[in-house]
């Protein structure tokens, strides 16, 4: 969202002055707007500035044709925002033109001017695409006076036929016209390195010294290993040396810093590497002022590196021949893996195999073939960063395949580093795993498969074997074959703690219970079941209850098998005195909550002042008095579980209103969209959209459903109410609350929500409350900011809600940090210009580091790298950990040949382990000192936020406020 603000800024610069009347200061402003969106990144500062000048700004519709194959050009363009078709035509005729690329954002295009030489394609706006245009005077002119800063950035012309000797194997080549600057630094690198220099010759200068070594002098060096302990000494962003030597590699990477032999990986190592000023031979030492100025910048400029550093580590990695990876960077190589989806399939040990065969490639320039139609590929390729085209002769480009997809068939590259594994070394692998795959099997089929690897951390036991797939109950024997006995069952066995947070996947407790009863027969008989397996079924019915907590009594067969349970082992208890150890577990187990003693009573989820007490958590026995309404906007008060389905809601209905037409039960939000529900989907009431309202009519009436005008939210904001709150204590309300909602989800939910809870009949409302309060706050921002008409108090608003944000991060609520930062990120809030200029730069700063921990790219690795330095208890970003689930989910099959995919339980289970450490501690609920309004009265205000939740009405405010430009 902070590039289309930028845009919408760079927009208003551009067009408001004409290049020759443009101001100093006017030219001040471009620049820096055109520094804030990506695709200007990297462009030498001198050419920017000279951009600036003379640059347009152009916006088109989709399906606008730019400019026509044949035609002499007149400008040269760069996309700022959108995307764009590259058609070429074999005849003179522009309707058999074949798309054979598409343009996205930062692409620059239109070089031909400079010879005259007529337009190879021609391009059309694939999208509304806003664009910056140069005439061809003065794209000479740059050229002319910036020739050796251009020269290399620009290549070849589209469209390129290339014939080989076979007909068949016709490749159409695709060249997109793209800047790089792999040869000069960009400006925020040069600076990052600058100020580091800077920084160690004030605080540390004896870092910086000529070193002899083998009787060769080396002049102004540092060394590895004592830049590390620098970076390690000052800043709190970095945790590891690793991390450091990521860091570090950033501006290896860029040629501002070079080790003196010209190796191109940092090492932490009594190795010495020199900053590029310190290359010539009169280096200035910094002044006063620019110590100063680096003291300022150094813990902006280290967060920087910190959040780049880990992607130039990996590709360092990656670029180390297979056998010189350390142990380290192979776990680094197979954590990258584990998000990549075509990989997703693949066991483990496979992806292990695979960190040690991957080699690196970088294609720096688009338009490189890796392989022509028809030819066989020799190697398999998955894509890192950047984009490829499949390309077909006589077809164009058939589809793109992006980040984290793969190949290994004709792809034509667009500036597409890649990770490539030989085809031998990936048969290899396969191989391997097949070799030390131990198959069991019972009338000549597979009922159990294991895959025996090197148990590092045990010498008495050096194999270890893990569970890939299985029968339940050959799983479960053999989880209680491996179960040790001489821990006292003080650490829980990973492997069986999968098997009972997913058995409900693929057997449920009714088909469980059973297998866990001691087996029937002769006195003897069951003497001989050992006190040993006794112990281990025990330990494991307690760990099953455990995870289960109040829900096991949620269903009749489950609670009687553990009363029958503890009967059997009191039974048993008489013959092994040993056992009666366990009996007083057992019996907590069996005794119901007294929550449970009767059904709870709720009112509709989104209105009422049950709000203010502290939440429970809902079970699916609980009842919830429920409005459903007519088209007429009469209503009916309806009595049900709060897991009824869809069917039994509308039966409900038809008996208050004895009515015997067939109806149909709707969601209808504020916006007027309507949502058939199906008569099989349950837990519906906490599912509903914000303002949505559930209604039920016969199929002819559907259309003339409108919402309740108390769907449209609030029509004044309630700034003057909260702007008199303390922001810390705002935002620790919001945390006890958004607490209330987290600890009250429980762990199976996540499990119900990505496997589908129609299929268990079970509810997901405390989940699905807690992604409700999520999107709750994210409108709560864009309703206050755009029901404010005055621009001062709009700004207020901003800076509140950023101080708002920050305390959250600060009381590790983050599930509330991304609702207010992406909320102020919508395109209701982002397009309010004016009001953005008017926010001090401070603010500017906090929300661009915030929006910088919501980058998504390499799978949200911001965040994780943040959330992986807190200690619970954290309220997480519960939408990514859905993603997460859900990733995993659809990736890999639940069953294999008949057999339950474990591997796939073992992942899934892994994330909803995530949850459970980050509530591993209790919630501080001490309250910050109270400023302003009472402690009381905050909590009530955050527990009733009301919203509007239709994005056309947001938007309509939004341009009252600011109208468009023209």
């Amino acid at each position: 969202m902070g590039i289309l603000k930028s845009i919408f800024s760079l927009r208003l610069a551009f067009s408001l002055v004409v290049p020759n009347e443009r101001s100093g200061e006017d030219v001040d402003i471009i620049l820096a707007r055109l520094k804030s969106v990506k695709a200007f990144e990297k462009f030498h500062p001198a050419l920017l500035q000279q951009i600036c000048l003379c640059g347009f700004y152009e916006c088109l519709e989709k399906g606008i044709t730019l400019y026509r194959q044949g035609d002499i050009g007149t400008n040269w363009y760069t996309v700022l925002s959108g995307s764009l078709d590259v058609k070429v035509s074999e005849t003179a005729n522009h309707q058999d033109a074949v798309t054979i690329c598409t343009l996205g954002i930062g692409t620059a295009f239109g070089e031909s001017i400079l010879d005259n030489t007529p337009r190879h394609a021609t391009i059309v706006t694939r999208e509304f695409s806003e664009l910056l245009r140069i005439e061809q005077k003065d794209f000479r002119s740059l050229w002319e006076n910036y020739r050796r800063c251009m020269a290399g950035l620009l290549v070849p012309p589209y469209g390129v036929m290339e014939s080989g000797p076979n007909t068949d194997s016709n490749c159409l080549l695709c060249t997109e016209w793209f800047m790089s600057v792999s040869q000069v630094p960009s400006e925020k690198i040069l600076r990052a390195s600058k100020v580091l220099r800077n920084t160690i010759l004030s605080r540390a200068p004896h870092i910086i010294r000529d070193r002899k070594y083998h009787l060769k002098t080396y002049r102004r060096c540092c060394m590895g290993t004592e830049l590390v302990d620098w970076l390690m000494q000052h800043t709190s962003c970095v945790h590891s040396r690793v991390q450091a030597v990521g860091m570090w590699q950033v501006l290896l990477e860029e040629g501002v810093l070079n080790h003196v032999d010209q190796e191109l990986s940092f090492q932490d190592k009594y190795l010495f590497y020199r900053f590029l000023e310190d290359e010539s031979e009169d280096a200035p030492l910094p002044t006063e002022e620019e110590k100063k100025e680096s003291d300022e910048e150094l813990q902006d400029t280290l967060l920087l590196l910190s959040q780049i550093g880990p992607d130039a580590h990996l590709r360092m990695i990656l670029s180390k021949q297979p056998g010189q990876r350390t142990v380290d960077d192979l776990e680094i190589i197979y954590e990258e893996l584990m998000h990549i989806k075509a990989l997703s399939h693949l066991s483990t040990t496979v992806k292990r195999e695979l960190a040690g065969v991957l080699i690196f490639e970088s294609h720096a320039k688009a338009g490189t073939v890796l392989f022509n139609q028809g030819e066989e590929g020799t190697s398999w390729y998955i894509i890192l960063k950047g984009s490829v085209n499949v390309v077909i002769y006589g077809k164009g480009v058939v589809c793109t395949l992006h980040e984290g997809d793969d190949f290994g068939k004709l792809a034509l590259v667009n500036d597409a580093p890649r990770a490539a594994v030989d085809k031998e070394d990936f048969n290899r692998v396969l191989r391997d795993v097949e070799a030390n795959t131990v198959r069991l099997k019972e009338h000549e089929e597979d009922v159990l498969v294991l895959e025996k690897t090197n148990n590092r951390g045990s010498t008495s036991s050096p194999l270890k074997y893990t569970v890939m797939s299985g029968t339940p109950e050959k799983i479960l024997e053999h989880l209680l074959e491996t179960t040790k006995l001489d821990s006292q069952f003080t650490e829980s066995d990973p492997a069986l703690d999968d098997f009972l947070l997913m058995h409900c996947v693929f057997v449920p407790n009714s088909q469980l219970c059973p297998l866990l009863m001691p087996s029937q027969g002769s006195e003897q008989e069951r003497m001989d079941y050992s006190l040993n397996n006794k112990r281990r079924v025990i330990h494991l019915v307690l760990q099953w209850a455990a995870i289960n907590t109040d829900h096991l009594q949620e269903e009749d067969s489950s609670f009687h098998f553990l009363q029958e349970f503890y009967e059997t082992v009191c039974e048993d208890s008489r013959l092994i005195p040993a056992l009666k150890d366990q009996l007083p577990e057992l019996k907590k187990i069996i005794n119901p909550s007294p929550s449970f003693q009767h059904k709870v009573l709720l009112r509709q989820f989104s209105t009422g002042n049950d709000r203010l007490q502290k939440k429970q958590p809902i079970k699916s026995t609980d009842e919830i008095l429920f409005k459903v309404y007519c088209s007429d906007h009469t209503y009916s008060t309806i009595r049900v579980p709060v897991s009824a389905s869809v069917r039994e809601v509308i039966a409900a209905v038809t008996d208050k209103l004895g009515s015997g037409d067939d109806l149909l039960l709707i969601h209808l939000n504020s916006a007027g969209d309507k949502e058939l529900l199906k008569p099989s989907d349950v837990s519906i009431f906490s599912s509903l959209s914000i303002n949505g309202r559930l209604f039920v009519c016969p199929r002819d009436q559907i259309d003339s459903l409108t919402p309740l005008p108390e769907q449209e939210g609030p029509s004044a904001g309630s700034m003057s109410t909260f702007e008199l709150m303390s922001s810390k204590d705002l935002a620790h309300q919001m945390t006890l609350y958004d607490w209330e909602l987290f600890d009250c989800v429980h762990e199976h939910e996540l499990i119900y929500h990505t496997f589908g809870r129609q299929h268990f009949k079970k509810t997901t409302a405390n989940l699905d409350l807690f992604l409700r309060r999520f999107n709750e706050v994210q409108l709560w921002v864009v309703t206050e900011v755009c029901l404010c008409p005055t621009l001062s108090k709009r700004v207020q608003l901003l800076k509140k809600f950023i101080k708002i944000a920050a305390h959250c991060k600060e009381f590790k609520n983050l599930n509330s940090f991304f609702a207010i930062i992406m909320g102020l990120g919508n395109p209701a809030v982002c397009r309010l210009s004016q009001t953005w200029e008017k926010l001090p730069s401070k603010f500017k700063k906090f929300y661009g580091e915030f929006e910088n921990l919501m980058d998504p790219s390499r799978n949200h690795r911001a965040y994780r790298l943040t959330v992986a330095k807190l200690e619970p208890p954290i309220i997480p970003f519960m939408p990514l950990l859905i993603k997460d689930m859900t990733f995993t989910h659809e990736g890999n099959k639940t069953f294999t040949d008949r057999l339950v995919n474990f591997e796939k339980m073992r992942m899934i289970a892994n994330t909803v382990r995530i949850m459970r450490y980050c509530r591993s501690q209790p919630f501080n609920q001490e309250a910050p000192q109270a400023t302003g309004k009472s402690h009381q009265d905050v909590r009530s205000y955050v527990r009733h936020i009301s919203v509007m939740d239709n994005q056309r009405t947001l938007s309509q405010l939004s341009h009252r406020l600011e109208p468009r430009r023209t």
